[in-house]
């Protein structure tokens, strides 16, 4: 480090930009060389904002980044002497690790710069030496502003085991990045577990080869993996309705005490133990009947005299009936039998095993907007619980986009239980496994909880004050100058500092290939309103769709059974791994039927995990015969499904008599 600056010494290229005059904690500020001499120097040998530069002591080459600089008395007519001040920020140091090595970066200080100690650009070996160290632990997201030569590199496991957030005004790039960095990090760990929860639908086309794609119409998400709080938010939603809240408290266990006591695989003595409703809490996470809580709801309805009792009986099961019916819910509440799947929706959100698809991408549009907030207070909760259970044994990152809709810093907007859910990860899931990653373009707007356990962060063009203001509350001193460039970063730019990164340090990020963009462009109006569309044939093909979306699964019998193909894998034959469970349902007709079960790709079946026929419901009326694929309005489906054949298969196969 010395040798290469004597060398420069000795060819008469003296580096130094100016000295040391004042040194205060971790601070420290440079009276930079005359104008002239500095005018006279290219670009690059000048200090800037950000600018990494060197100080050679007796021990080591301490790095300080260029906070802030000034001249204190300008001079009134060109040519006449000014003083030029250059305030700095002490970062870390640079030792030698032995010869013929690359010197080893460290943060923080332990030889402090004496007065007068000449500064001086850093060179490029201990540029890359504080920006690339070990490259075995880190991949590569872009480049750094001071030498666009120098890879900007991020530490992985300091990066995910201590959360990230990716800030930035809308417009900036935050979709961008985001698919940038996982991609890096997917194509360094092949077999990592991340879930990304996009509501917006734009990230299936940035990772087509690695994700597992989980939209409503594939999603398998029972209700009976719900909490009390967010089936009751679901089934009740009011909180304040205190008499059906109850109500529903006091049937669940005892529907899930029922279900389980009637399954035929357990002995007999076992089955008598699991009648008890106190072995089960409104929490646990075992399989129920819907029919059951109607049941349960109906016996305690017919004994009750007064009539000014019935009404929170009869508006908890008209509230049942109608959510269970509605094909919006048909992910929650659609499955033709109850049965303990808990294994297969884990290995298929959680990836286990990976089968070349370490990411799901959770896609939410399409979920009414009711629930929303209970689909991802769910998937936040199954995380850290996954993580806990698994014993760290499976490390999952979650990258919660547009997270101040989930985890807002108003008290009173939000859903508690998913703020829970959220905050726990962000505070204890180091421990076990979980990390998270925060993407929001208001950070003003987001719980400052959670946005402070996020150690390392991307922050983008930022133009509002307060955003700016909770940016800066998370840097450090010696990087807080850096912010100044906040509002005029442009496309691809960010500051990025924390555990993540060596220092902070401004990057450019790398340009996505065209085939790994996300589909998150705006829309182009100059273009789009250069031609009118007076086609009423679109104005119906909008309506259809419109109307789609909420027609009850009872009267849709295509989209449901649509649905189900998605799920099952059926593309216009049935899947090899979905295995027939035969199953009576005796609402549905005079004859037993066949019910084809989802796969089970992630563990072979056991005795307490077979399926139970779900006792009588009300009748259904026969579906009607399905339209096709590609009329107007029909569903699309996020996978092919082998036109309207696939259904029509799928449907023989739910109807098909046995013998």
């Amino acid at each position: 480090m010395s040798g290469n600056h004597n060398q420069n010494q000795m060819n008469g290229l003296d580096a130094s930009i100016g000295r040391i005059v004042s040194v205060t904690g971790s601070k420290a500020i440079v009276l930079l060389d005359g104008a002239g001499e500095l005018r006279a120097r290219s670009p690059d040998g000048r200090p800037e904002m950000g600018t990494l530069l060197a100080v050679e002591t007796s021990r080591t080459t301490v790095l300080a980044i260029v906070s802030a600089l000034s001249v204190p008395v300008p001079s009134q007519r060109d040519g006449d002497s000014e003083v030029w001040i250059a305030e700095l920020g002490l970062v870390g140091e640079l030792t030698s690790a032995g010869e013929g090595k690359p010197p080893k970066f460290n943060r923080g200080v332990t030889a402090y710069p004496a007065l007068g100690d000449r500064v001086r650009l850093a060179l490029r070996t201990e540029l890359e030496a504080t920006f690339c160290g070990d490259s075995g632990a880190m991949v590569r997201v872009g480049s750094i502003r001071q030498d666009s030569t120098i890879p900007a590199m991020v530490r992985v496991d300091e990066l995910l085991g201590k959360h990230f957030a990716i800030l930035g005004t809308t417009g900036t790039g935050k979709s961008c990045t985001t698919a940038l960095i996982l991609r890096s990090i997917v194509e360094k760990n092949p077999n990592a577990h991340i879930v990304l929860l996009d509501p917006h639908n734009e990230y299936a086309t940035a990772f087509s080869d690695w994700a597992e794609v989980i939209s409503p119409r594939n999603m398998q998400l029972p209700y009976w993996l719900l909490t009390f709080e967010e089936i009751q938010e679901v089934l009740v939603g009011d909180g304040d309705r205190k008499a059906e809240v109850e109500i529903l408290q006091e049937v669940i266990p005892i529907a899930k005490a029922r279900y389980n006591s009637g399954r035929s695989t357990e002995p007999a003595k076992l089955r008598r133990g699991l009648s008890d409703a106190s072995r089960y809490t409104v929490d646990t996470p075992v399989p129920y009947r819907i029919s059951d809580l109607l049941l349960l709801i109906d016996e305690r309805l017919g004994k009750l005299e007064n009539r000014k009792d019935l009404a929170p009986y009869r508006l908890l099961k008209h509230r049942i009936e109608t959510i269970s019916q509605d094909g919006r819910y048909a992910f929650m509440f659609g499955s033709l039998t109850v049965y303990d799947g808990m294994t297969q929706v884990l290995g298929r959100i959680f990836r286990v095993p990976v089968n070349s698809k370490p990411i799901t991408i959770l896609e939410l549009t399409g979920i009414p907007s009711e629930v929303v907030n209970v689909v991802v207070s769910v998937l936040c909760r199954m995380t850290f619980d996954f993580a806990l259970w698994s014993e760290g044994q499976v490390p999952v990152t979650l990258v919660c986009e547009e997270a101040h809709r989930y985890v807002p810093a108003n008290s009173t907007l939000g859903f508690e239980p998913c703020k829970r859910a959220i905050a726990k990860i962000a505070k204890e899931g180091r421990k076990y496994g979980a990390s998270l990653c925060i993407v929001t373009q208001r950070p003003a707007e987001i719980d400052p909880t959670i946005l402070s356990q996020c150690n390392t962060v991307f922050a983008l063009r930022m133009s509002n004050d307060r955003d700016q203001e909770i940016v800066a509350s998370a840097v450090a001193d010696t990087g807080a100058g850096l912010l100044e460039f906040l509002p005029s970063l442009g496309q691809r730019e960010a500051i990025a500092f924390g555990d993540g990164m060596a220092l902070p340090v401004r990057i450019k990020f790398d340009e996505l290939p065209k085939r790994a963009l996300p589909k998150s462009s705006s829309a182009n109006f100059s273009e789009r309103w250069q031609k009118s569309l007076g086609d009423e044939g679109f104005l119906d093909q909008i309506v259809e769709r419109w109307r789609a979306s909420g027609i009850p699964a009872n009267g849709d019998g295509g989209h449901h059974l649509a649905m189900m193909a998605d799920a099952l894998g059926l593309h216009g034959t049935p899947h090899p791994a979905s295995p027939e469970i035969h199953q009576a349902i005796p609402d549905a007709g005079p004859a037993s039927y066949k019910i084809p079960m989802p796969p089970t790709p992630y563990s072979s079946p056991s005795p307490t995990s077979s399926p139970r026929t779900s006792a009588p419901l009300p009748r259904r009326e026969v579906p009607p015969p399905l339209a096709s694929a590609n009329a107007p309005g029909a569903p699309q489906s996020s996978k092919p499904t082998g036109s309207g054949e696939a259904l029509r298969s799928l449907r023989e196969r739910l109807t098909r008599p046995v013998g």
